[in-house]
């Protein structure tokens, strides 16, 4: 799992979203930002995080936060779920796992009595200047809007 911890600096990622529009942590100094990582879009789970942070957009924007998605899905599966559920965030198609692997989040899971690798549901706040501000590895999935703005 990531080591990526509060105060670190982080990792300056770049890759390319639903729209093959490029997103850089760059791009985001002077405003928070929050990467969430998801396992794989349209399923149950992801569906019901992204919604969820959909529904509460106003409230991130109004305290300046910017939202980033990310799994390893490919652009046109992330353009698919991001209409589907009229987004009003990016998903980055993240399929060489470059963004995944930087802030550490690839791994071993288990489902079922079975262990594969697998994207881990972690979420990074990252403050104006680029420093990590919070890490969250247990993912509310229907109320993770609230654990981000609590």
């Amino acid at each position: 799992m990531t080591t990526l911890k509060k105060g670190d600096k982080a990792p300056d990622f770049s890759g390319f979203d639903q729209d093959n529009k490029f997103h850089q942590l760059e791009d985001y100094k002077g405003q928070k930002l929050v990467v969430f990582f998801y396992p794989k879009a349209n399923t149950p789970g992801c569906t019901a995080e992204a919604c969820d942070l959909r529904d509460n957009f106003e409230r991130f924007e109004a305290n300046n936060y910017a939202l980033l998605g990310v799994s390893a899905d490919s652009q046109k599966a992330q353009g698919k779920f991001k209409h589907k559920f009229k987004f009003p965030f990016p998903l980055l198609a993240d399929e060489d796992k470059s963004v995944i692997e930087a802030f550490g989040v690839w791994g071993p899971k288990k489902f079922m009595g079975r262990t594969y690798d697998g994207i881990h549901r972690v979420t990074f706040i990252i403050d104006e200047n680029g420093i990590i501000d919070e890490v969250i590895s247990d993912v509310k999935t229907k109320a993770h809007a609230s654990q981000i703005l609590k």
